[in-house]
Formats: C-alpha cells, sequence, structure tokens
C-alpha cells in the first residue's frame, strides 16, 4: 500500500470517528433534554394536581364547625322565639310590646319560659335518642322504643277518664290543674312504668333483642288498652290527641327547673359512662374481654334513656323524630366517640326544637300548630331526602 492511500484511510477513519463521537455526544444531550422535560412537566402536574384536590377535613375541624353552628342558629331560635307571639314573627310588635305595661308578663311567663321550655325538652329527647341509639347500636333507634310513649299516654288517658267518670265537671281550673300537676305527673309515672314492665318482660337487660323486643310488645299491648280507656270514656280522647301531637304552651319556670337539674344529673351520668358506649360498639363480646359488666352497665344506661325520656315526655307530650334525628345528623356531620355525641345531640335536639316550636308559631298565626307536627314533618323530610341520596348513590 502507497503511503498516501494509507494517510487518506486513516484520515477517514479519524473523521468517522469523531462524526460517531459528535452524534453520540448530542443523541445523549437530547436525551437529557428530554428527561428534563419529563420531569419538569411531572412536577408540574403533580403541582396542580396538589393544588386541585383540598386537603381532608379532619374530625375535630368538623366537631369545631358544627358547634359553631349550632351556637349561632342556637342563638338566632331563641330570639326569633321571644319574637313570634300570637301574631306570627312581627319584630315591630315585639318592641311596642318592651314598651308596654305587659312586657313583664309577655316575655316573663309566656314566650320565655316556652322558648326555653323548648330547648330543654330538645336536649332531653336528643340525649335520650343517642343513649337508645348506642345502647341498641341502632342508628334508627328513638328514645321511645322501650314503652315510654306508650306508658305515658296511658297514664294521661287514665286521669283524663278518672276525672270524667268520677262526675268532676271539667271547668277551666280543673283543666288548668290536669294539664300542670295531673297530667304531668301521670305522664312520668307512665312512661317509667312501661319502662320497667318492658324489663320485666326482657327479663332485665341481659340481651339488647329480646328488650327489643320487650319495648314493642309492651308500646302495643299500653296502646291497646289506652284505646279501650277512650272507648269507655270518650271525653279523654281530646285530651289524649293533644298530649300525642306534642305542645309546649304549658311550660312554665317550675318545669323549666325540673327539666335543667334532670338534664344536669343525666347528663354528666351518661358522659360518665360514654366510653362504656364505645366499647359496646365494639360487639358484646370485645366489650366482656375489656373487663366491662355487660348488664350492670346495659341496666344503668337503659335507666338513664328512660329518665330523660319520661322527663321530656312528662312536660311536652309526643315530640316525635328529634330523638331520632338528632343524634343521626351528629354522626353525619361531625362524627367522634360517644362522650362528643352525647353532648352534641343533646344541643342539636335543643336547637331542632327550638326551631321548630317557632315554626308552629309563626306559619298561621294566629293559631298555633301542635310542635309535634312540625318535627314529624321536618324529620319525615329529612329521612326521605336522605333515602333518596343514599339510593342515587
Amino acid at each position: 500500500m502507497n503511503p498516501p492511500t494509507a494517510f487518506t484511510g486513516a484520515a477517514n477513519v479519524a473523521v468517522a470517528t469523531a462524526t460517531a463521537t459528535t452524534a453520540a455526544a448530542a443523541s445523549a444531550t437530547a436525551t437529557a433534554a428530554a428527561t428534563a422535560t419529563a420531569t419538569t412537566a411531572a412536577v408540574t402536574t403533580a403541582a396542580v394536581t396538589t393544588t386541585a384536590v383540598p386537603p381532608p377535613v379532619s374530625d375535630r375541624q368538623r366537631r369545631r364547625r358544627l358547634v359553631a353552628v349550632l351556637l349561632a342558629v342556637g342563638l338566632l331560635a331563641l330570639l326569633a322565639g321571644l319574637v313570634t307571639g300570637s301574631g306570627g314573627f312581627a319584630p315591630r310588635d315585639f318592641w311596642a310590646e318592651l314598651q308596654g305595661e305587659q312586657a313583664g308578663l309577655i316575655l316573663g311567663q309566656i314566650r320565655a319560659p316556652r322558648t326555653l321550655g323548648a330547648l330543654l325538652v330538645g336536649a332531653l329527647l336528643g340525649l335520650g335518642g343517642a343513649l337508645s341509639q348506642g345502647v341498641f347500636r341502632n342508628p334508627l333507634a328513638d328514645p321511645y322504643l322501650l314503652g315510654t310513649a306508650a306508658g305515658a299516654g296511658l297514664g294521661v288517658v287514665l286521669v283524663l277518664a278518672g276525672a270524667s267518670l268520677s262526675g268532676l265537671a271539667i271547668s277551666l281550673a280543673t283543666a288548668a290543674w290536669l294539664e300542670r300537676v295531673g297530667l304531668v305527673v301521670a305522664a312520668f309515672v307512665g312512661a317509667l312504668g312501661g319502662v320497667l314492665l318492658t324489663l320485666s318482660l326482657a327479663q332485665g337487660a341481659v340481651q339488647t333483642l329480646r328488650l327489643l323486643l320487650a319495648g314493642v310488645v309492651v308500646g302495643v299491648l299500653l296502646g291497646a288498652v289506652s284505646d279501650l280507656v277512650t272507648v269507655v270514656s270518650p271525653d279523654a280522647l281530646r285530651g289524649k290527641q293533644a298530649f300525642l301531637l306534642g305542645s309546649t304552651s304549658f311550660l312554665g319556670w317550675p318545669a323549666l327547673a325540673l327539666m335543667a337539674g334532670g338534664l344536669l344529673l343525666l347528663g354528666g351520668l351518661a358522659l360518665r359512662h360514654a366510653r362504656a358506649l364505645d366499647a359496646l360498639t365494639l360487639g358484646e363480646d370485645s366489650a366482656a374481654s375489656l373487663g366491662l359488666d355487660l348488664v350492670r352497665v346495659r341496666l344503668l344506661l337503659v335507666v338513664l334513656l328512660a329518665g330523660a325520656t319520661a322527663l321530656a315526655v312528662s312536660q311536652a307530650g309526643l315530640v316525635a323524630f328529634v330523638g331520632l334525628v338528632a343524634p343521626h345528623l351528629v354522626r353525619r356531620h361531625a362524627p367522634g366517640p360517644h362522650a362528643w355525641l352525647l353532648a352534641a345531640s343533646a344541643a342539636m335536639g335543643a336547637v331542632l326544637l327550638v326551631v321548630a316550636d317557632v315554626l308552629s308559631r309563626a306559619l298561621i298565626p294566629p293559631q298555633e300548630l301542635p310542635v309535634g307536627v312540625v318535627t314529624a314533618v321536618l324529620g319525615g323530610f329529612y329521612l326521605l331526602l336522605l333515602l333518596k341520596r343514599r339510593g342515587l348513590s
């Protein structure tokens, strides 16, 4: 081979090598650029995703929000209860009444005790509903499940029928006495008697299923006896109807003092045994393994439930759906342990009943709707809406 030819071949090899090196470098640069672009796009996508999805709301924040809402709505409802009178919701008339001579009578003896009484009755029903749902571990349990409603109704009917059959003339004074003293005591004793009959039929509080069935049987039996009494004494039917519809019209300051004391006592005892309800949610076997005396604790909780329900029913009659809906609303919007659930259900029940009481006075003035009818309509619509949403989902 000639030297020029060899030199030319070597030069060509060098050029080819350099070209290959340059191509490799360019390819590496392009790969790095593509990787950097992909990384930047991934970071941007992650940033956009992080910005678009809000952080989850904790249960503690939900509880704080619910407390704020209950306080705001409760204060507005109390103010509306003082403003609403026989003419409906009338702020101008309220201002004129404040400047009148009967301001103390209208506000101090009629509207204020009625509004505060509705608050306490709703709190007792909400507390009873939370206890009932905790004992039976069923979100559809209500405070009237153990025969309290039927027992209270029977007690009222017996008092009215006894007064009628004994030949007493039902004058205004006698009717007032029956409304304020006789019917209250009869309803309270009847409600407690219904629960005692349920416990005796179920042989204690050993099994919740047997206790539930016994409550249903007692409710049907006492309701039938009440209907039989009204057949014998038709004059008692009107009083029974008024009691079944519920009313806050006859609440006074002595009744408020009694309900406030009962709420503090029963609520304190219920909060003291809130951890027992938390253990029951795990199941009877798990609760027993934790050292919980199921029979004693369940019996105590049933007594607290009966006391709260009997106290509320004896003062305002049968107010429907408050004890069922109040714990359900709390559990749906701000779940938590039973210590929180008991207190929040009492507050929710108080707010619901005050709002219902204001609506019962403001819808068709000067007439009033029974507050139990208003709560039944509102509670029924809420449950229907909830059922429809769950059915669609």
